[in-house]
């Protein structure tokens, strides 16, 4: 799947992910990758820079811990990261139901 067509959607879908537990970067890209059957395949330069916004958005927290010897940033959902995905999961309900009505599927 072209990057283009995520635009406007990644973040949702990463909040989605981490919903029901913290999850490292390599562990949401594989989340993502998995969930999408293999559809999403996102570069690190266009993940990170996710996770950051929605840390700065107060969507996100993390925290480094060390497994196996190496550390790593895990992220979770916050309270607000919850209601935002709520939102978002309406939104999106919405959309489809708009678009598919239009293109008759």
């Amino acid at each position: 799947m072209k990057a283009d067509a995520l635009r406007g959607h990644l973040d949702a879908m990463i909040l989605a992910v981490v919903r029901d537990r913290p999850l490292h970067g390599y562990g949401i890209a594989e989340a993502l990758h998995s969930r999408s059957d293999g559809a999403i395949d996102l570069p690190t330069g266009t993940l990170y820079p996710a996770l950051r916004r929605l840390e700065r958005l107060g969507y996100l927290r993390s925290a480094w811990d060390t497994v196996g010897g190496r550390k790593r940033r895990t992220y979770e959902l916050t309270r607000s990261g919850r209601a935002q995905l709520a939102t978002q999961q309406r939104a999106w309900a919405e959309m489809t139901t708009v678009v598919s009505s239009i293109l008759g599927t």
